[in-house]
């Protein structure tokens, strides 16, 4: 049994594809047991499950990560030119301090410029403006490639879950039929 699931193919970020039973009676009587085998699948079922949710989570995440970095971003992008440019002395934001809150902030460019990002985990770091966007254009590009990544394992998944399904309903009607027979043979004989 172990080996029908072995030998599957696996995604780039190693997710095993699900196996497809051809034919159920052949497949069926090569196993033991058919209350082992129907709880392997269900397993496996559930596995791609919880993974899909997983991944559906870290896509939900990357949403709102992204536009951040991306505002961000753009922000220091404007005080790095505003810095290059040397024409003004004071720069005016206006930026959101929650949902319904803004206000505005001066920005000295004679001084030297920098700015606090949040690293996560209640961490934020000051850089010099040109680091800044150094540090955010990459974790801008590895959020935008991991949402990449899980939106391909959401559809990899969302297949193989379908798969299961299918798996599971033909092995539960196989047993269903199998059952029927056995009852039917059994009636004959009384």
């Amino acid at each position: 049994m172990d080996s029908f699931f072995n030998n599957t193919e696996k995604n780039p970020r190693g997710i095993p594809s699900a196996p497809f039973i051809e034919n159920i009676d052949e497949f069926m009587k090569e196993q033991k047991e058919f209350e082992l085998v129907f709880n392997k699948f269900q397993e496996r079922l559930s596995k791609y499950k919880f993974m899909l949710e997983s991944k559906q989570t870290t896509i939900r995440q990357l949403g709102q990560r992204i536009p951040d970095i991306q505002n961000t971003l753009q922000v220091c992008r404007q005080l790095q030119q505003a810095k290059e440019d040397g024409d003004e002395d004071k720069l005016e934001f206006n930026y959101k301090l929650n949902e319904t809150l803004y206000t505005k902030a001066q920005v000295d460019l004679t001084q030297d410029t920098k700015v606090g990002l949040w690293l996560g985990a209640d961490v934020m770091l000051e850089y010099p403006v040109e680091e800044a966007v150094t540090l955010l254009e990459k974790k801008l590009v590895e959020s935008e490639k991991n949402l990449e990544i899980s939106k391909e394992d959401v559809e990899f998944l969302r297949e193989n879950i379908t798969t299961m399904e299918v798996n599971c309903a033909r092995l539960y009607n196989w047993d269903v039929e199998l059952r029927k027979a056995t009852k039917g043979t059994e009636n004959l004989s009384l």
